[in-house]
């Protein structure tokens, strides 16, 4: 079993930064791929970044270049650097585990961009 646990969340001002951490524990062994979603209001969740376990990462492309995606070497920890803050981020971020036969989500930590 696989657990995921989200940390960091919270109110901040347009144009601010936010770190969101994610302990990984548990059976980790063969963990494909790591990384973040969120889901606003009324809308579908959507990829926000990933990082592979050779380190490749990818970003949607409306977080490219604000947010930083990144893992500890031994990949139980996850973060998740976002900068430059839009009311548009706001969305419940959830970590994500991708392992050859199933995924892993944590609970959710909800991020407000808002004045």
């Amino acid at each position: 079993q696989v657990q995921l646990v989200e940390s960091g969340g919270g109110l901040v001002q347009p144009g601010g930064s936010l770190r969101l951490s994610c302990a990984v524990s548990g059976s980790i062994f063969n963990n494909n791929l790591m990384g973040w979603y969120r889901q606003a209001p009324g809308k579908e969740r959507e990829l926000v970044a990933v990082i592979s376990r050779d380190g490749s990462t990818n970003y949607a492309g409306s977080v490219k270049g604000r947010f930083t995606v990144s893992r500890n070497n031994a990949w139980t920890t996850v973060s998740l650097q976002m900068s430059t803050l839009k009311p548009d981020d706001t969305a419940v971020y959830y970590c994500y585990a991708a392992f050859p036969n199933r995924d892993y989500w944590g609970q959710g930590t909800q991020v407000t961009v808002s004045s």
